[in-house]
């Protein structure tokens, strides 16, 4: 009993100190990692794994110097290693005399300041340096048996090119998305923020995939309390690999029991550049191409960034549908449960006649009816979401057609319940992010079931109850409800329900102090 207990209990609290799943095992290399520098050492961690390369040949100088370049097959360009590291170093020196006195003792100064002619070329005398370059796509040439190396950015892999995200479409501004390789991304946020005050601050997740990970962030725009508690919860991770952003947010959100996204995320450059120039901090993984951006508040999960790239009237009206959109989703099945379960007389008498032919013979009460139809619609959204494109459309659309029809016809369920259950479904659609509108979906179901008990007293308990919990929630020290709560006015009338005109956004958002409040627009 008392096992069952501690496993309970792992399981549903969170540690207080750092933040981890399990505790990362004892690997038998990890010894060797310790060891000093030598191509040889190396070749014994990593001779095992047939995509490894060792590429021995002899250095010709004044001495004859053994060396060993060491490479992982499929992540290294190798006409670049053909071409400029092995080509330069197998030739024969004694025609140069200024190459002719290398020798052991200053091999790698010499190949450095002289031989290799890349960008990215550097020394290192540890063993994990040595290890994690390789596996990371780099080239490392051991000479001899020196403790030291040398360290050749010569990465080139198979990689998808910059198209337009399909999660995140819109009409009108840029059609590039992120890709799943760091560098890449990387280099699409420097070509919209050229300024030297925007740092990207590079961190290692995973104690055995070691992925790249960096923080990305504008100088004495954004928080240094927020970049420093960015990089703390990082630091605290301790997993055994990092493949998706999914993992990072779980880790470092603050509240991780609550349905509501607390890290926004984007696969648009443009959305991650307008994020940093608010003064926020985003996370780019390697691997992925999902970006997080902290803090998150509940405002911006209904704002897309074409709000920011149409006229400001078109942007009010754009605004306006995802709200009502969102609040529809929220409480539309709960108030008609209510309203035909226990406030029938709040219904013209014209339509209550029509509600009551429709659930004529319906067995089923509007609470059960409602459930029952809602958990078909979740299943046919879940099938639809998994199949492949062509048949999941035709599974969402033609199965919520043929099971609604048939139902009705059937007398399991009225009419108005389908088209109420249908609204509900398009008007979630009407959420831009996909995180939010799971966690709609998931409230819907106790508003019903309290709307089903208590009827419009419990629909109120259950809003109250919401109000409360998103008025707690904070996002890395942000209130999660701000600018509406607590109000901030200028930030409130600006870009909160309304957008307004780019000559009329005269400073950032007041949601995080920042040492530059002033944006653009007239001064």
């Amino acid at each position: 009993m008392r096992s069952w207990m501690k496993m309970i209990k792992e399981l549903t609290i969170r540690p207080k100190g750092e933040r981890k799943i399990r505790k990362p095992p004892s690997y038998s290399f990890e010894e060797d990692m310790k060891k000093p520098l030598s191509g040889q050492s190396v070749k014994e961690i990593l001779s095992k794994s047939s995509d490894v390369v060792f590429r021995e040949f002899v250095l010709q100088g004044k001495e004859r110097i053994p060396c060993m370049l060491v490479v992982v097959d499929g992540l290294i360009d190798k006409n670049l290693l053909d071409e400029f590291v092995l080509k330069p170093l197998m030739v024969d020196f004694s025609g140069h005399p200024e190459l002719a006195e290398v020798t052991l003792s200053n091999v790698i100064d010499k190949t450095i300041q002289s031989l290799l002619p890349g960008i990215e070329v550097k020394k290192i005398s540890k063993m994990d340096e040595a290890i994690n370059s390789i596996l990371s796509g780099d080239s490392v040439i051991f000479f001899g048996n020196l403790t030291e190396a040398i360290v050749i950015g010569a990465r080139g892999w198979a990689q998808r090119g910059v198209n337009e995200p399909i999660a995140e479409s819109i009409v009108k501004g840029p059609h590039e998305g992120f890709t799943e390789t760091l560098r890449i991304n990387t280099s699409l946020i420097r070509r919209k923020i050229k300024h030297p005050s925007l740092r990207i601050i590079s961190l290692k997740l995973g104690t055995l995939s070691n992925t790249d990970l960096v923080v990305i962030y504008i100088e004495k725009l954004a928080s240094p309390d927020i970049v420093s508690e960015v990089l703390q919860r990082l630091g605290k991770i301790k997993m055994d690999s990092v493949i998706d952003v999914g993992y990072i947010e779980e880790m470092i959100e603050d509240n991780p029991y609550s349905p509501f996204p607390q890290i926004a995320y984007t696969e648009r450059p443009d959305v991650l550049a307008g994020k940093l120039l608010e003064g926020k901090v985003g996370i780019i993984l390697d691997g992925t191409p999902i970006v997080l951006v902290v803090p998150a508040t509940l405002p911006q999960f209904l704002s897309v960034n074409e709000d920011y790239y149409q006229r400001a009237m078109t942007a009010i009206l754009s605004r306006f549908v995802r709200y009502v959109g969102a609040f529809v989703a929220v409480v539309t099945p709960s108030v008609y449960i209510a309203v035909t379960t226990f406030h029938q007389e709040i219904i013209p008498t014209d339509l209550l006649m029509s509600i009551a032919a429709g659930r004529q013979g319906v067995p089923f009460p509007a609470l059960l009816e409602a459930l029952t139809m809602t958990v078909v619609l979740e299943i046919l959204q879940e099938a639809g979401l998994r199949l492949p494109k062509p048949i999941g459309q035709t599974i969402g659309i033609v199965g919520a057609l043929i099971i609604g029809d048939a139902a009705v016809n059937a007398g399991l369920v009225s009419p108005l319940m389908v088209i109420i259950i249908g609204l509900t479904a398009v008007a979630n659609y009407a959420i831009p992010y996909y995180d939010l509108s799971l966690a709609v979906r998931l409230i819907r179901f106790p508003l019903m079931i309290l709307a089903g008990l208590l009827g419009f007293f419990g629909v109120a308990m259950g809003l109250y109850a919401l109000a409360i919990h998103l008025l707690r929630l904070r996002s890395f020290g942000v209130p999660y409800t701000s600018p509406v709560a607590p109000l901030r006015i200028r930030a409130f009338l600006q870009d909160t329900f309304v957008r307004a005109p780019w000559w009329a956004l005269k400073r950032r958002p007041q949601l995080i102090d920042t040492e530059e409040p002033r944006s653009n627009g007239k001064r």
